[in-house]
């Protein structure tokens, strides 16, 4: 199992493959997981979250070039400075070892092109994981130009995901995504894609995680959840095509501020992570939305992303939490299944066809989840009325209801069902791979 990002990592696409593994024992699978060593990180290492990796589990660890060499070249992507790493390390395994299947998980994306070589020089089968598409919006609609458009570095890196993007797809025995969405996307753009086995296997949340973090309190700097207000917490990144979702949400605060001031006043409204990046001076992205529209002294930010365990605790201390979809329809949220178990009452506003939306409705009901969807023709911006009754409501009465939850159906997301069914595709992958030796 390649994951570029591995704990102590904190980079979110660490915890795909830290979810999946330590289960597949159970179901007849001995995975071995391929990391970048955790000295080749650019990102900021919680230790406490390598303690979240049973010791039982088998890591290897490949050397990436260091980014201070290659960022002079403009280089950081990860995938491309521990490429040949990875590809040595598999390589050295396969030699050595008897494996039944390779699995590789992106972002980032380029080390998906070890699938196509490794399988050819070794005979094994090969399963492609999108955590993200790896052809979206990034340099079509949006990029790293003024005001978030698309700029010559972005406009280059789609063009050439569109060339490489085929080389890996073409490879693969089978695909795994967070969202069918995401591979339904793949099957427009190659309709060759059809023939390949898909299946969809969301980012599932960990109870064990949640025990970890009650034998190992952390403290919480950012608000007071004995205060008496109502604070209602977003973790995650906020994306460019997220913007309209959150001026939606910020507008329908504003009319709590017009229509029910004493609401209003108990509203304390807290977005964490919101760049994505971890270094100092990480610009604001909700605060100029949130000033324009009249309601900052309701909103805190804070930019720079939280550790994993550092989120789930804002997440069990918050009055309630906030989940934000943005326009595209393939939109899943990672923070999806912490948040329902963080037994804390949610108010989620997505896209219909997201796969979040049918989640929540076969999980939760209200006042335990408050949901509000937009779609391509009624857009966000036209769903503030509703979005301002869920959060009238909510303020009102932050109340969750344990009687509310689908205890049974959640259980079909946790971390070991969905390795189930990743064993079960790989058992399918296994059984054809050993039909075409015969």
């Amino acid at each position: 199992m390649v994951s570029p990002h591995f704990p102590p990592d904190t980079n979110a696409a660490t915890h795909r493959v830290r979810l999946l593994a330590p289960h597949l024992p159970a179901r007849g699978w001995e995975p071995t997981v391929v990391a970048v060593d955790p000295r080749d990180y650019e990102g900021r290492l919680d230790p406490a979250l390598a303690d979240l990796v049973p010791p039982s589990l088998r890591v290897v660890h490949a050397r990436a070039w260091p980014a201070s060499l290659t960022r002079r070249l403009g280089i950081g992507d990860l995938g491309l400075r521990a490429f040949t790493g990875l590809l040595g390390t598999c390589a050295g395994l396969l030699r050595r070892e008897r494996f039944d299947a390779l699995f590789v998980t992106i972002y980032p994306a380029y080390p998906a092109l070890l699938g196509p070589w490794l399988k050819r020089r070794f005979r094994v089968p090969f399963v492609l994981d999108y955590q993200d598409p790896w052809v979206g919006a990034w340099g079509e609609t949006v990029g790293g130009g003024a005001g978030g458009r698309p700029d010559l570095k972005s406009r280059l890196s789609r063009a050439l995901a569109m060339r490489l993007e085929p080389m890996a797809l073409r490879a693969s025995d089978a695909i795994t995504a967070v969202s069918s969405a995401t591979y339904e996307l793949l099957h427009d753009r190659y309709p060759w894609v059809r023939e390949t086995p898909c299946a969809d296997i969301p980012l599932g949340g960990e109870p064990a995680d949640f025990d970890a973090l009650r034998r190992q309190l952390r403290s919480n700097p950012w608000f007071d959840p004995k205060d008496g207000q109502v604070h209602l917490c977003y973790v995650g990144t906020l994306l460019p095509l997220g913007f309209e979702t959150l001026r939606a949400v910020l507008e329908a605060t504003a009319l709590l501020g017009s229509r029910r001031p004493d609401l209003y006043a108990r509203l304390r409204l807290h977005f964490f992570g919101t760049s994505n990046v971890t270094t100092p001076g990480a610009p604001w992205r909700v605060l100029p939305v949130a000033r324009a529209l009249g309601v900052a002294d309701r909103v805190t930010e804070m930019p720079g992303r939280l550790d994993y365990l550092d989120a789930l605790t804002v997440q069990t201390q918050a009055s309630a939490i906030l989940l934000m979809g943005s326009s595209e329809r393939h939109y899943t949220a990672s923070k999806l299944y912490p948040a329902l178990l963080s037994e804390r009452p949610l108010l989620a506003v997505y896209h219909e066809a997201s796969s979040v939306v049918d989640v929540l409705r076969g999980t939760a009901a209200s006042p335990t989840a408050r949901v509000v969807t937009y779609g391509d023709a009624d857009r966000a911006g036209a769903r503030v009325e509703a979005i301002y009754d869920e959060l009238a409501a909510l303020v009102d009465n932050p109340r969750y209801d344990p009687g509310a939850v689908n205890w049974e159906s959640l259980r079909e997301w946790s971390a070991g069902a969905l390795a189930g069914k990743l064993a079960a595709l790989l058992d399918r992958v296994g059984v054809a791979a050993r039909a075409g030796e015969a």
